[in-house]
């Protein structure tokens, strides 16, 4: 009815996502409903735009990294362009984030993390705040790691990233005069995979530390939101994580995440034989389809490239491909209408549909698999291998 339709039209929500309050439905006029579901629409359209630039920069990333792995270059070189990988991918993630949010879906992709190497991963992405900035100010603040070889835990690379850049830049916040960042990696008595991040700091109260995960509560007046450690404390639960407060006033703090280990079935990577299959990669952003194409050259594959259905169609009829990577949103042809009709001729063929939008349901029945951009190369290879049978 009226008022669900206008409970689900308005949400009043933080930058992380986090809903607040949902007025009662007599608030909004249809005025404003039609603004917000208008506003829904351009923000995934948006999103859209961003996946087709993020999957181009994911894309020449993955190339560069290629063209200098043996290159005698810096070390520093090589870690920056791991942080900008890193950042890019984060920042697909917080596209998909607001994306499924839009659609009111909650549903999570949860993987293998290896928290050892994810918190590395955070401490050179904050550098610039724990070591850069503070040293402008004549403030020294120092690492002290400790981080072992620990079994994985199952989860969200990119939301537990936010945890703890999180809880590295509130370290920071509490070391004024400088000290030492800490980090330790174990498994403890019980069997749960632990990270711990503490700082030298000014320490908590008791009281402070009873309320530090409750929303809005902060100790940093108007510069904060109260929302940062409420916000962890979300995502931990939803790992069937713990997370743990120990401090004392000028003393320090010391946060540890506990969480359970997953087992993982040990695979060799895929090996990618001379020669590979021929490949029919379709995208009307050239960006994205010579990204694609050099990608799956360095995979040994032979590929070409069409800008449209219709290409696609022409370049079809005169070759024998094993397989065709092709857009969803093309304009005079979409990707699905694309393989309704390639499928009347070779049902067989396997189609992979490339796409930057999240709600394409409609076109699984005429395609055999669906990447959502950006991806990258192990995603285009993957692929290959699940669904085309002479693939090496």
């Amino acid at each position: 009815d009226d008022s669900e339709e206008d409970t689900e039209n308005f949400r009043a929500v933080t930058a992380s996502g986090e809903v607040l309050a949902e007025p009662p439905s007599w608030m909004l006029s249809q005025t404003q409903r039609h603004r917000m579901q208008t506003l829904g629409r351009m923000t995934m359209g948006v999103a859209h735009d961003l996946n087709n630039l993020l999957s181009g920069l994911v894309g020449h990333i993955e190339l560069l990294k290629e063209e200098v792995e043996h290159a005698p270059l810096s070390d520093s070189i090589h870690t920056s362009i791991e942080s900008i990988e890193t950042t890019a991918e984060d920042g697909a993630a917080l596209i998909e984030k607001i994306q499924r949010y839009i659609r009111d879906d909650t549903q999570q992709h949860f993987e293998p993390v290896d928290l050892t190497d994810l918190i590395e991963e955070c401490i050179t992405l904050t550098e610039p705040y724990w070591y850069n900035e503070p040293r402008q100010e004549g403030i020294e603040i120092s690492l002290n790691t400790t981080l072992q070889d620990i079994p994985d835990i199952l989860g969200v690379a990119s939301e537990l990233r936010e945890v703890f850049v999180n809880l590295i830049l509130n370290a920071v916040q509490a070391m004024p005069e400088g000290g030492t960042l800490r980090f330790e990696t174990f498994v403890n008595e019980e069997g749960r995979v632990c990270a711990t991040v503490g700082d030298t700091g000014i320490g908590m109260t008791d009281e402070v530390q009873e309320n530090i995960f409750e929303p809005l509560f902060t100790t940093k007046g108007d510069e904060g939101t109260g929302m940062g450690l409420a916000a962890s404390y979300g995502i931990v639960q939803e790992h069937e994580g713990k997370i743990d407060v120990a401090s004392e006033p000028g003393s320090g703090t010391r946060f540890t995440l506990a969480f359970p280990p997953v087992e993982e079935p040990s695979a060799e990577p895929a090996e990618t034989a001379s020669g590979g299959v021929s490949v029919l990669v379709v995208d009307d952003e050239e960006m994205v389809r010579s990204t694609v194409t050099r990608l799956l050259t360095l995979n040994g594959h032979e590929v070409d490239q069409a800008s449209s259905g219709a290409e696609a169609l022409s370049m079809f009829t005169e070759n024998d491909y094993d397989v065709v990577f092709t857009d969803f949103g093309m304009p005079e042809m979409t990707g699905a209408e694309l393989s309704r009709k390639i499928k009347k001729r070779r049902p067989s063929l396997p189609i992979i549909l490339l796409t930057g939008y999240t709600e394409t349901e409609t076109a699984h029945d005429q395609v055999d698999g669906i990447l959502s951009k950006p991806f990258k190369r192990d995603d285009l290879e993957t692929a290959i291998q699940n669904h085309v049978p002479s693939a090496p």
